[in-house]
């Protein structure tokens, strides 16, 4: 059994390597009560977000556009040396009774990966959060605080990470997205 969990954890480590890995499960965090998936629509703006391997760049931005009721076509940019780079997913509701459960992939063989929502006004600010477990000894958060503008006043940002750790999310280590000089690349 110790092998196993050492074999596990070798195979999983680089995965994790610049994301904020914890002990023990994912919390469970209070979602968005009267998530409208329609109004959350359109382009966001990555303003802060917990360290992620797969977010090297900057000038960090999703388009959400719905394809049915509960479908969403995700495409997410950067900018990464001086290159534009893109990728799109899809995103569903997984709970119809809990819209604000997204799950969202970016490939037909990755299972959908959790996409909460905890709080939006749909119009200037969006928090959300996902979590993966590894075999339930420790788990892999990651964070972003959203913006409908490419920045966002400190108090705003300040009471966004005060949301998270309402919530036992820690954010001790979120970091600030550049989105300086995007437009000219996006």
């Amino acid at each position: 059994m110790k092998t196993s969990v050492l074999l596990a954890f070798s195979f999983v480590l680089p995965l994790i390597r610049a994301q904020v890995p914890h002990w023990g499960p994912c919390p469970e965090p209070d979602v968005q009560p009267g998530f409208s998936l329609k109004q959350f629509m359109g382009r966001w703006f990555e303003v802060a977000r917990l360290p992620a391997q797969f977010e090297k760049g900057r000038c960090m931005e999703t388009n959400f556009t719905l394809t049915t009721g509960s479908t969403i076509r995700v495409v997410s940019s950067e900018v990464f040396k001086g290159q534009t780079r893109k990728i799109e997913g899809t995103g569903v509701i997984e709970d119809m009774k809990n819209p604000a459960k997204l799950g969202i992939s970016y490939s037909y063989v990755l299972p959908y990966s959790p996409y909460w929502i905890l709080a939006t006004d749909y119009t200037n600010t969006a928090l959300v959060y996902s979590c993966t477990d590894i075999l339930r000894l420790f788990h892999v958060d990651f964070a972003w605080i959203l913006s409908r503008t490419r920045t966002l006043p400190e108090a705003t940002i300040l009471n966004a990470k005060e949301t998270f750790v309402n919530n036992h999310i820690d954010v001790s280590r979120m970091i600030d997205t550049k989105q300086e000089g995007c437009d000219k690349y996006l």
